[in-house]
């Protein structure tokens, strides 16, 4: 007989076996998924909640608010879509769902995929961690600055430069700023002022544009070059609306040229004002200093240690010799009773010393064992026993014995 050993699952064993399974396909975890939104609804937390639809299936799919905030425009039903994210369980329904990480109108073009595209793999690359920003310098010795010399860019970034602080140099290194060879120009711009190490920021920029007019800052190679630059860079590409993954490479993002400006040249005039105020705060703390220690000074100068210095000795030595007199006079008076408590202690040690007793003519009995004899019948006749005086000692032998003793006869006919 054949006995098979079934294996029976919980539900909740079985539901994260298939979500693990769902976790290792490789197609799953990062998909692109183009439909139309439907059932859409913003949580108050922030997550969005929808299904994307087409003519043949449908899928829930959920954008966190992490991911939902950054979008820069307004799901609603109806929309058509490319969503991009990963597809696994969610346990509780035992339902697979689309996670949503980006979420693209459809329509905007291979652009718009290839940027979300090389986002995602540069950001699992680790390029844009904030750990990888460095801060700027206070007041730099040097600004470097690539972009085109004949954009608006440029003018804009020395004009600021010059009201802010004319003192600085700034060193341009011309590039084109849009086209076919702008990404080679700008990374070679990067390498070479990382070589020459002339300058301490550089500002990387150009004036707004669309999508393709700006796609030169999402080059890999220049977001690359960018995140590799020794010196820090600020990334000032475009407007206030429009990011590009230079933007997230570089360690300061400026949303304009003249913005990148006012960051990175310290203003010349605030500067003066702030180093007068600390020269005015350390000139009146050292004269606040002087007039305490000043003051110090003439109490010192005043008092009696100063205008007396004899009379204080005089004092000090009286005082010396009164304590120790008193001193003297304590020792003798414990010496005295430390004496008497002597006396007395040895006067009781020598009443209860039994050689005394002995040296008053009384002795001490014991059999040859130096067993101590009390009694009379504690011995035998014709036994030996010896009787120790205050000088030597007697060995006898008991003749005889008797009860009563010599003492109690005595006694008795005093009664």
């Amino acid at each position: 007989m054949v006995i098979f050993k079934l294996s029976i699952l919980t539900v909740g064993d079985l539901t994260k076996y298939i979500k693990s399974v769902f976790d290792r396909d490789e197609k799953l975890v990062s998909v692109f998924v183009r439909g139309e939104i439907s059932n859409f609804k913003q949580h108050y937390s922030g997550h969005c909640y929808f299904t994307l639809k087409d003519n043949e299936a449908v899928i829930k799919a959920v954008m966190f608010k992490s991911r939902a905030q950054y979008l820069k425009f307004a799901p609603c039903n109806g929309l058509k879509v490319i969503a991009y994210g990963r597809v696994t369980i969610y346990e509780r329904d035992g339902q697979y769902q689309l996670y949503v990480e980006q979420l693209m109108p459809q329509g905007v073009g291979e652009l718009s995929l290839a940027y979300a595209q090389l986002k995602e793999k540069l950001e699992q690359e680790g390029l844009f961690e904030p750990a990888r920003k460095r801060e700027l310098p206070f007041l730099p010795r040097a600004v470097g600055v690539i972009t085109s010399p004949t954009g608006a860019a440029v003018r804009d970034i020395l004009t600021v430069a010059k009201r802010r602080h004319p003192g600085i140099p700034l060193y341009l290194y011309p590039v084109q700023v849009q086209g076919s060879e702008a990404p080679g120009q700008i990374c070679k711009a990067l390498k070479i002022l990382n070589k020459l190490k002339n300058v301490e920021v550089i500002i990387i920029g150009r004036g707004g544009g669309s999508i393709e007019e700006l796609w030169s800052f999402n080059d890999e190679r220049v977001v690359r070059a960018i995140a590799d630059s020794v010196i820090p860079v600020v990334s000032a590409v475009g407007h206030q609306t429009d990011f590009t993954l230079a933007d997230f490479a570089a360690d300061l993002r400026a949303a304009t040229p003249s913005q990148a400006a006012e960051i990175v040249i310290p203003d010349a005039k605030e500067l003066s004002r702030y180093v007068l105020s600390l020269k005015n705060a350390v000139e009146s703390a050292m004269l606040n200093i002087l007039k305490k220690k000043r003051t110090r000074l003439e109490h010192c100068l005043d008092s009696w240690v100063f205008t007396c210095p004899r009379d204080i000795i005089t004092d000090r030595h009286q005082q010396l010799d009164n304590q120790t007199q008193r001193l003297s006079q304590a020792v003798s008076k414990i010496f005295m009773a430390k004496k008497e408590h002597f006396k007395v202690a040895t006067g009781k040690l020598t009443a209860l010393n039994p050689l005394a007793v002995l040296s008053r003519g009384y002795s001490i009995v014991e059999t040859t064992e130096k067993v101590l004899i009390k009694k009379a019948n504690d011995v035998a006749i014709n036994q030996e026993i010896d009787i120790v005086l205050h000088e030597g000692q007697i060995r006898a032998k008991v003749t005889n014995t008797e009860e009563t003793s010599i003492w109690q006869e005595k006694n008795k006919s005093n009664v």
